[in-house]
């Protein structure tokens, strides 16, 4: 296969040297005939759109008729959204009219990069949509709303029952009123040919429980009344999750395949899963459980039921067997504990999350190898503590083996250490590298994934040095080749490394470190003027520029802020933000102003721009940018039909929750008449009414799971409980496991004399589940006096039952706070670190065993409260860097400090003291 792209790159290559001895540059390039397209093969999605719009229309015409257009095109090309728009033009040049008609099934990828709806017949608007059905939105914000177009021409043909069996996938699109409306038989048998995989809205799923599995009957009357159906054929289970927990609880029959569970449970919400495990689950023997169980619903199991079950541990390492990291913790011991490491050659999957430092280091010197070589083949189940454990332990191993093994050792010994461990390597160590291991050292740098090594530790910018004196000793003899061989590397160069740089060099640098994972921070500000000094003025870029390069822009808000209005610039912001971790609130801004802002429009002012429902479509989360006069002006019209969307929104303000939650009692009436159908659509906007209307409001315990991350503050969680308790005749001693997870953030609304009537029992099988509430430090307070009542004292907290707390670690004291054990510390939710108040009470080791992820989590309050020595005990968290008197004795090695590492490396200590200082 490589030999093939090799082969393909040289003709290429060819192509393009006979284009440059042209003596005489033509309107049109003549070299890129259909002879040169079919070379080119799936390359010629590479092409520059100057040299596919300077392409002879003859022969790119040819080329679209060819088979080798169909297949250069297929779904799974990848094809920058620049480039396929003007392919797309160039295609609908050749085909006009009914010739485009009877073409479009041809085009391939480039259907997903269509703009505008088309005005297309019934029958070719269902060609179109069945390519469509293929195509994500990730790089076209205008995909869902073309289908949608699509689908309601196809259902304008007469003939309904032949228009819905053609949807397929997009059978998903349509209203939960117009899914009611449908016949149940064609439905049944459209449903069966697309599969389970459809994702469907909540409100779409209670539609079609009511319509298929409850005969139109009430969904909470439809298991007393007899209505629901005994079993569930394959084809109906993937809307199983519009069931309320209550009647999944009482449905004791259904024992499907393991199969038919997960379709079951794929998008069933936790609460629900967990009346699973007491409804029709509830009754399996547990090993039988344990066996069929796995996603969603495996996580569900409470370690309280988990250590209960008798099973044997060969179940628990099955590849497809993905356990939470607090399961993990639990199998890992009673793995550990059972010797079983070494029976299964520490080959343990997603067990490996839960295996512990203490682990790790007392594996023996001989078993090393069988360790090492079995978490080589499953890396991503390793934690950046595990992996900095693991390879400290082997680096110990191999220096006991010989003192002096990392100044001496050879290719094949380099060959034997995994990339993922060697990444570890001390600084000192980096640089002992002898230059005869610098092809090896090059060759796994190039190919690293840097996922398991801390963006703060030393080893990164040492292993970057060591690379670049491999490649040379000065920077100005780089060539594009040598730079392609540091891989993700490149993205920890520094400014004045780059600068070095010879100006095409640099130039190709820059556009390679624009796809990088990680850009340290410190090196950001001096970047972007950089690339603007190398590329230009970001406002003149061209749509290909912008795609290669936006992401630096988009690394700081002002720069991402000044982008100015272009055609284009939404669309490709929009496929830029897929690939970021975190997207900023400047660049959603700035897709919201974008795509309000008229065409013709000078500037982004969209003051008076009103919400339509194609923009509050189009926008989706950005709605959260319109200004409370502008949602005044929305019409009743356009809210009710964009209601779910709107309600979708999270993080409103409270002026805009105020002008939203209006005009619902405008178009939907007063709170005392809304129905919980009502509630779902509305969503977040519920958190706009008053608490004495929350507190009349129907919410069930499923409807809470769907709203809880809406920011609710304390009074209206306490407001909703109140409701919740009258509207659902619940007693707050009858709450079980299932009833405690669907209520979610709002258990945090119940008062001290309550928390004190919850079972313990009940919350032992629930906790697990709550991983995402947090509540304030006094309620959070009540449920740590749960998890004591449930787990016992704090001291003796294991890191599978820490895992299990989630949040509540929050509401620990002083005193139980410095009585965890260290170990845990590495195993307590990153989300819990900025919400714990009393870190000044942490130990040095406790701190240290943080781990770099938790370490990060720690905020600058939290910081000002710690000594100059807990402070250096974070940073050696932060950095991963092992401690000081940890297995120096093992190695013969002593460790390193800032010091010993600028004494030994005196050329690179300016690199290294910017770095550590951060």
């Amino acid at each position: 296969m490589k030999r093939l792209q090799r082969k393909r790159n040289r003709e290429i290559r060819g192509i393009k040297k006979r284009k440059v001895l042209m003596k005489s540059c033509k309107p049109s390039l003549e070299w890129l005939n259909l002879e040169a397209l079919t070379m080119m093969g799936p390359y010629v999605s590479r092409l520059a759109t100057k040299d596919i719009d300077s392409s002879p229309k003859e022969q790119l015409c040819e080329f679209f008729r060819s088979a080798q257009f169909t297949s250069a095109m297929n779904m799974n090309s990848k094809i920058n959204p620049s480039r396929g728009k003007k392919f797309l033009q160039r295609f609908q040049e050749c085909f006009s009219g009914k010739e485009f008609a009877e073409n479009v099934d041809k085009l391939g990828i480039l259907a997903c990069h269509f703009s505008a709806a088309p005005d297309l017949t019934p029958d070719i608007s269902r060609k179109l949509l069945s390519e469509l059905n293929n195509c994500d939105d990730v790089c076209n914000p205008n995909i869902t709303e073309l289908r949608k177009h699509l689908v309601k021409s196809v259902m304008s043909n007469k003939n309904s029952t032949e228009a819905l069996g053609s949807l397929g996938g997009s059978v998903a699109l349509l209203s939960p009123k117009q899914l009611s409306e449908t016949t149940d038989k064609p439905l049944k048998e459209l449903l069966k040919n697309v599969g389970s995989t459809i994702q469907w809205t909540r409100a779409q799923q209670r539609t079609l429980s009511k319509k298929l599995l409850c005969n139109n009957v009430s969904l909470h009357d439809c298991w007393k009344s007899g209505t629901l159906m005994p079993s569930f054929p394959n084809y109906l289970q993937s809307f199983a999750g519009g069931l309320p927990s209550s009647v999944l609880k009482c449905f004791k029959n259904i024992l499907p395949d393991k199969e038919g569970l997960n379709n079951m449970c794929m998008q069933m919400t936790k609460g629900q899963l967990m009346a699973m495990l007491q409804g029709p689950l509830g009754q399996m023997v547990p090993s039988e459980l344990v066996q069929k169980s796995s996603g969603h619903l495996l996580h569900r199991l409470s370690l309280n039921k988990l250590d209960k079950v008798n099973i044997s541990l060969d179940q628990v390492v099955y590849k497809d067997k993905v356990w939470s990291r607090s399961q993990a913790a639990l199998v890992a011991k009673k793995m550990h504990d059972g010797n079983f490491f070494r029976k299964w050659h520490w080959r343990l999957h997603s067990v490996l999350q839960g295996v512990t430092a203490e682990m790790i280091d007392g594996v023996a010197d001989n078993d090393m190898q069988d360790m090492v070589q079995a978490i080589t083949e499953t890396p991503q189940w390793l934690s950046k503590v595990q992996a900095g454990c693991a390879a400290r332990k082997l680096f110990a191993t191999k220096e006991k083996e010989r003192a002096d093994y990392f100044k001496t050792i050879n290719e094949t010994e380099m060959n034997n250490i995994p990339t993922y461990l060697l990444l570890h390597l001390p600084p000192r160590k980096a640089m002992d590298l002898p230059d005869s291991v610098c092809p090896v050292l090059l060759e796994k740098i190039k190919e690293a994934n840097l996922s398991s090594l801390p963006h703060r530790s030393p080893s990164r910018p040492a292993l970057t040095q060591r690379a670049l004196l491999c490649l040379g000793p000065d920077l100005s003899g780089l060539t594009n080749d040598t730079v392609s061989m540091l891989g993700p590397f490149l993205c920890e160069l520094q400014p004045f490394q780059l600068r070095q740089m010879a100006p095409d060099v640099l130039n190709f640098s820059l556009q390679k470190m624009a796809s990088c994972q990680h850009i340290p921070q410190r090196h950001r500000a001096d970047i972007i003027p950089l690339v603007t000094q190398t590329f230009g003025d970001p406002s003149n870029w061209t749509a290909e520029t912008m795609e290669t390069l936006g992401p630096f822009l988009l690394l700081d808000g002002n720069a991402t802020s000044a982008l100015p209005y272009k055609p284009w610039m939404r669309d490709i912001l929009y496929c830029l933000k897929s690939g970021m971790h975190r997207p900023s609130k400047a660049l959603g801004k700035k897709i919201f102003d974008l795509t309000t802002t008229t065409s013709n429009a000078t500037s982004t002012s969209n003051d008076d721009e009103v919400p339509t429902v194609a923009l509050i479509e189009k926008l989706g989360m950005y709605n959260v940018y319109w200004k409370p006069t502008q949602l005044a002006q929305m019409s009743n019209k356009n809210f009710l039909a964009a209601l779910e969307t709107l309600g979708a929104v999270s993080d409103y303000e409270a002026d805009q929750l105020a002008v939203l939650s209006k005009k619902a009692t405008e178009v939907l009436g007063p709170v005392s008449q809304m129905t919980e159908s009502v509630l779902i659509q509305m969503g977040c906007i519920t958190r706009g009414f008053s608490n004495a209307d929350l507190e009349k409001l129907p919410f069930s315990l499923d409807t809470l799971e769907e709203i809880a991350k809406c920011g609710w503050n304390e009074p209206q969680m306490e407001a909703v409980w109140k409701g919740v308790v009258l509207y659902n005749n619940l007693k707050v001693q009858q709450l079980d496991a299932a009833d405690m997870v669907a209520l979610s953030q709002f258990i945090c609304g119940l008062n001290s004399s309550e928390f004190g009537q919850l079972n313990v029992n009940a919350f032992k099988d629930a906790v697990g589940s709550m991983d995402g509430v947090q509540c304030s430090y006094k309620v959070a307070q009540q449920l740590k006096s749960l998890a004591v009542s449930a787990f016992g004292k704090p001291n003796t907290w294991t890191e599978a039952q820490v895992s299990e707390l989630g949040n509540i670690i929050a509401g620990l004291d002083p005193t139980e706070l410095a009585s965890l054990k260290s170990p845990v510390f590495s195993f307590i939710s990153k989300s819990c670190i900025p919400h714990i108040l009393h870190c000044a009470v942490l130990s040095v080791p406790q701190l240290k065993a943080l781990g770099p992820d938790n370490a990060a989590m720690v905020t600058s309050e939290q910081r000002a409260s710690l000594s100059d020595e807990q402070l250096a005990a974070l940073e050696s968290a932060l950095t991963g860097s092992p401690d000081q008197t940890q297995r120096s004795g093992q190695s013969g090695t002593p460790s390193l400090n800032v010091e010993g590492i600028s004494a030994f490396m005196k050329p690179f200590l300016l690199l290294l003291m910017g770095f550590l200082l951060l």
